[in-house]
């Protein structure tokens, strides 16, 4: 079912697998927690510069990108940082296509559980492993190489295309945004997280919030002296708890309401005290909570303003009220328009190959789609390779999986510069 052409493209693809895999070891280096992302942006800047792709640095300290309505607020500086984009044919006439993929990574703390460090990759049974691996470093590679692949196959690109490599799409998404921000916009968007060979059909609202007790500090001598604020703490957790069980209790939308309890609400840090033998005088948690689509961000704050209210007034026990902060996502959740012509040029891509049309993915969590959908109204998917244990010990990504994405892409970009030729519909 492949062309002449085609077949060149994909027999490029092949031979490109590795370059392919030493980018996604060169990235997996550049060990790029927030704050420390520099090296990854290094990492892709000398990889654009060897591959003959134009790059641009853009940053997110852009004037007005502070003000702008869907960023969200961050408590750590901006100065300096910034997004890679490589745009090719920016002036050209036709449907604007997008790829995406963020550098930043998850901490990979505790080290002394993984393997080997998280930031030396190493290769074990068809899986390469390190942090950023599969999330989303491999995908990046794959989408880069594969418009190598078809420049290398001798098929023009004539249409306007952009390669997006940005940050702190762990934690805001105001990387993504800061390229639209900038006029780095398109029409299409196709982003290689780590969910498989499957048509990403939507995702949850996120946001993160911090709660912080004030307790009595004292001497251990005689503890009824003071206030432990760490036992305060933990007799919220119950609390949250049921606030998720009480939004997934929420009538849903479909293909929602088919998911058993898809609105997750995670305690993923607390921390509290100075010192052993001190009562604590302060515990802080910070949690994650997904919401409906829907449901806006706001919503979703006073719903926890009022679990953390009602608590403090069940608990009845003279402490003064938790101070509530809310800081990083505040993202919106959506459904994809699996109907659009770009949506099914992809299924076709994938089926042409595969011999089997592809499944579609409902998300619990947020990706860098929310940017695009929800503030540049551009329709787009995930579509990426296979990884385990994303944001655990031990991460890693199937090598297989990158060749057939860097191959699906390869023909998706084939085929679109063929549609927008031809003036047809990509969009």
């Amino acid at each position: 079912m492949l062309t002449t052409t085609e077949k060149r493209i994909v027999e490029r693809c092949e031979a490109l697998m590795d370059d392919t895999l030493a980018l996604t070891r060169d990235l997996v280096r550049g060990y790029s927690v927030l704050g420390e992302e520099h090296g990854a942006l290094a990492t892709m800047e000398r990889w654009f510069e060897r591959l003959e792709l134009p790059a641009t640095r853009v940053p997110l300290d852009a004037p007005g990108f502070a003000e702008h309505p869907h960023r969200a607020p961050t408590e750590w500086s901006c100065d300096g940082r910034y997004n890679l984009v490589s745009r090719l044919n920016a002036g050209a006439s036709g449907p604007h296509l997008v790829f995406n993929g963020h550098l930043d990574v998850v901490p990979a703390e505790p080290l002394d559980m993984w393997t080997r460090p998280p930031w030396e990759p190493w290769e074990k049974d068809g899986w390469l492993y390190g942090r950023g691996a599969g999330d989303m470093k491999a995908g990046i590679a794959a989408m880069v190489m594969a418009v190598q692949a078809v420049r290398q196959a001798g098929v023009p690109i004539d249409f306007p295309l952009s390669l997006q490599t940005v940050i702190e799409e762990e934690c805001t998404g105001n990387g993504a945004l800061a390229c639209l921000h900038q006029g780095y916009s398109g029409d299409f968007v196709l982003i290689p997280e780590p969910f498989g060979s499957q048509i990403y059909a939507g995702q949850v609202g996120v946001l993160w919030f911090r709660m912080r007790i004030d307790g009595v500090p004292a001497h251990v001598l005689d503890t009824r002296a003071g206030s432990n604020a760490i036992e305060t703490l933990i007799e919220y957790l119950p609390a949250f708890k049921a606030l998720e069980n009480e939004i997934n209790a929420l009538p849903r939308q479909a293909p929602y309401d088919s998911l058993d309890s898809p609105f997750n609400l995670s305690i993923g840090k607390i921390e509290g005290g100075n010192w052993a033998s001190s009562v604590p005088a302060h515990a802080v948690l910070e949690g994650r909570v997904g919401f409906p689509p829907g449901m806006t961000p706001d919503e979703a704050m006073n719903r926890v303003r009022r679990c953390i209210e009602s608590r403090h007034t069940e608990l009845a026990d003279g402490s003064p009220a938790p101070r509530v902060e809310f800081h990083g996502f505040r993202s919106e959740g959506f459904l994809v328009d699996l109907e659009t012509p770009g949506i099914e040029l992809l299924s076709r891509c994938h089926q042409d190959l595969l011999g089997e049309p592809p499944r579609t993915y409902l998300s619990t969590c947020t990706t860098d789609l929310r940017a695009f959908h929800v503030s540049g109204e551009i329709n787009g998917t995930c579509y990426g390779p296979v990884a385990q244990r994303i944001h655990g010990v031990d991460e890693c990504v199937e090598i297989d999986s990158i060749r057939h994405v860097l191959t699906t892409y390869a023909l998706f970009i084939h085929r679109w510069g063929e549609l927008a030729g031809a003036g047809g519909n990509t969009t």
